[in-house]
């Protein structure tokens, strides 16, 4: 006959080794998501002329043009481009003592952020005419929107959601790579509902869950600037999306090319 202590020790045991078993399946620890299932990697589909001189920060593809943000103070502007040329159509010149970097375009505006200015600056998307500025806490690094919020990185694990009316914080999300924090998020894409990130000096773009900051996949675009002759600090940034092909244009600083790519899964 099963005492009654034995019978409580038996379920305590079980109740612990099916609590185990949830937290392993869930993969997370005080709210930290599991790490991706996939790794991507690239086929170039086609490759366009880029300004060798354009420190590029922010990229973005609308209505069948490139918009670019480019850095470095005495250096920053913000470019409307040909995409099959890489001639510059518009151009509109920083103010010298920014150094600028991401940019978006929402509602016909286009937002772009300085680098420790704390600083951003709104332009009629028509003719480039500066028609406001925005503040925030913090460094800025790269921009992107989900057309009802603007999404911001700092160089930290961290993306917040400015509310594009007063550009106050609605709320921020963190990104962890196997079990730590992945940093140093730079510029980004809203690309089908997920966020792409470039990860400074790394050859990866990072796929985020806007909503709890989970790490969807890792695309891997090792060699992709091989044989560009590029220096330490001209690294992948700028990620653009073409939805008729379903593709990927990205470049980055001071690169002399820009990649039209395609995404291959595992396996692939």
């Amino acid at each position: 006959m099963i005492r009654k202590a034995e019978l409580l020790l038996f379920f305590g045991i079980w109740i612990a080794e099916v609590g185990f078993a949830a937290f392993k399946c869930d993969g997370q620890v005080k709210g930290r998501p599991p790490n991706p299932s996939k790794t991507y990697t690239y086929q170039v589909l086609a490759r366009y002329p880029h300004d060798r001189h354009a420190f590029t920060q922010g990229l973005t593809y609308y209505d069948g043009y490139l918009y670019e943000s480019t850095g470095l103070e005495g250096q920053s502007s913000l470019r409307k481009v040909d995409l099959t040329t890489g001639r510059v159509l518009k151009k509109a010149d920083v103010d010298g003592k920014y150094f600028a970097e991401g940019l978006t375009i929402l509602r016909g505006k286009i937002y772009q952020l300085t680098w420790l200015s704390g600083v951003g600056f709104i332009y009629d998307l028509s003719t480039f005419d500066k028609t406001g500025e925005f503040h925030y806490e913090g460094e800025g690094w790269g921009l992107t929107n989900d057309s009802k919020s603007l999404i911001m990185s700092d160089g930290s694990n961290k993306l917040k959601f400015l509310d594009p009316k007063d550009f106050k914080v609605q709320r921020s999300i963190e990104v962890f790579y196997q079990g730590k924090p992945l940093d140093q998020l730079n510029e980004l894409e809203f690309i089908n509902g997920e966020i792409y990130s470039n990860v400074w000096h790394k050859d990866l773009i990072a796929r985020i869950d806007p909503a709890s900051g989970r790490l969807l996949g890792m695309i891997d675009l090792t060699g992709l600037g091989a044989g560009l002759g590029l220096d330490s600090e001209d690294v992948l940034n700028g990620i653009a999306f073409l939805p008729k092909s379903a593709s990927l244009l990205v470049t980055g600083k001071r690169w002399p090319i820009l990649f039209k790519i395609r995404l291959l899964a595992p396996g692939e």
